[in-house]
């Protein structure tokens, strides 16, 4: 994998394909195999671009420093910059979804169009919402904290499956890295603290896609309208037979409708 130097990081990604430039976003916990099929499936006509998040996969985070959503979205800035991507599209799925969300609000400009998916708004959604929020990715941070993020990896995902009803399977421990506790609290930490950052949803002017699974938890889908609602441009698709890992439970849908949305978009031309 090559790597670029970004702020105080150097960045690890994957890069295939040739064309307008098209940044895969994972979230909390992957890595940039998470979008292995994204990467095969865009490559023909967009250079498919995955990175490796601070903390996250090959590249480090010093000091193993605590971090928000804000910090990530600045590292996806530098990175932008280093590679002098003009004008990407960007998807980001969970946790990044929340860095898209933020990168879109104060970059948007600089983007050519964004999907967002699996992935919730900042704010609060009123009181249950702040407590189903805070309770399970502060339980969770607790857990890892607790017995250690490798020995805690199959029930976190087990408690996934159940929010999801049991009705998916791609939340298993085998498709996620192992990783240091202190990366994985930092990371689940960051997610916990995304009601912090200073975002206006209105000020994100490029064509948006939002995607969210049929089985998502309500936890994540109660966010849906409230995104459909604040951006401006936005479309809104459900990805039938998935859950909050849309893009792994039913790729073939999740990539054939992001390739419909920049299809429809005149600006986003591929050579």
């Amino acid at each position: 994998m090559p790597t670029v130097q970004t702020n105080d990081i150097e960045t690890h990604y994957e890069t295939r394909g040739n064309g307008p430039p098209l940044i895969f976003i994972h979230g909390a916990l992957a890595d940039h195999s998470a979008a292995t099929r994204q990467l095969a499936a865009f490559s023909d006509t967009y250079t498919a671009i995955a990175y490796d998040l601070r903390g996250h996969g090959n590249t480090a985070n010093p000091r193993h420093e605590p971090y928000s959503i804000d910090r990530l979205a600045e590292d996806i800035h530098a990175f932008i910059t280093e590679l002098d991507l003009e004008n990407p599209v960007l998807c980001g799925v969970s946790m990044g979804g929340m860095v898209a969300q933020v990168y879109a609000s104060r970059y948007p400009n600089q983007l050519r169009a964004l999907v967002l998916a699996d992935t919730f708004s900042p704010a609060f959604l009123g009181r249950r919402d702040r407590i189903e929020r805070f309770s399970l990715v502060n339980v969770m941070a607790a857990l890892v904290r607790l017995v250690g993020y490798n020995r805690a990896k199959g029930l976190l995902l087990w408690l996934g499956r159940k929010l999801e009803r049991d009705q998916t399977t791609s939340l298993r421990p085998e498709a996620f890295p192992d990783m240091e506790t202190v990366d994985a609290v930092n990371s689940l930490k960051a997610a916990a603290g995304f009601h912090t950052t200073d975002i206006d949803l209105t000020s994100i002017t490029v064509p948006t896609l939002v995607l969210y699974g049929e089985h998502e938890p309500s936890v994540i889908s109660r966010h849906v309208p409230v995104l459909s609602a604040r951006i401006p441009d936005s479309t809104v698709q459900e990805v039938p037979d998935a859950g909050h890992a849309s893009p792994w439970d039913n790729p073939e849908f999740f990539n054939s409708t992001i390739r419909a949305f920049l299809t429809s978009q005149p600006q986003i031309e591929v050579e």
